[in-house]
């Protein structure tokens, strides 16, 4: 189970940019699509986030928490803020169609529910889909 306890110490680490602890959390190699992005290796997990975070800060405030043996569900918005341009051809290089370019400090917040399968206690892949407005 990754229980709330242990979602926040994930989270931490997310937001200390501590790619390594993040992939902890991670059976190997892991499985994340979202927005039309899929990372199936630890390597690609923290290649992803390191250029997004060189971005935009992102932080998540959690409405709502649910967990179970296998299941970890998440409700929450989700902020970046641009902290150096993030061009749509610089994402479409990547191949990030399903992200939104960013300027220097415009900030964006999203509704966010992410879904953590869980495997003997560690998160085995993650799916995300954004609250309509």
């Amino acid at each position: 189970m990754l229980s709330r306890e242990a979602y926040d110490c994930y989270v931490a680490a997310f937001n200390a940019k501590d790619y390594d602890a993040v992939a902890d959390f991670y059976v190997d190699p892991p499985l994340m699509t979202f927005f039309g992005v899929e990372i199936r290796s630890r390597q690609a997990l923290k290649d992803f986030y390191a250029f997004l975070h060189e971005h935009v800060n992102e932080s998540a405030r959690v409405l709502n928490f649910a967990a179970s043996e296998t299941l970890t569900a998440i409700d929450a918005i989700i902020r970046v803020e641009g902290i150096k341009p993030l061009t749509r051809e610089a994402l479409d290089a990547r191949g990030l169609h399903g992200f939104f370019p960013i300027a220097v400090g415009e900030v964006q917040e999203m509704r966010q529910f992410i879904f953590y399968t869980i495997n003997n206690g560690l998160i085995e892949r993650v799916e995300c889909a954004l609250a309509p407005e």
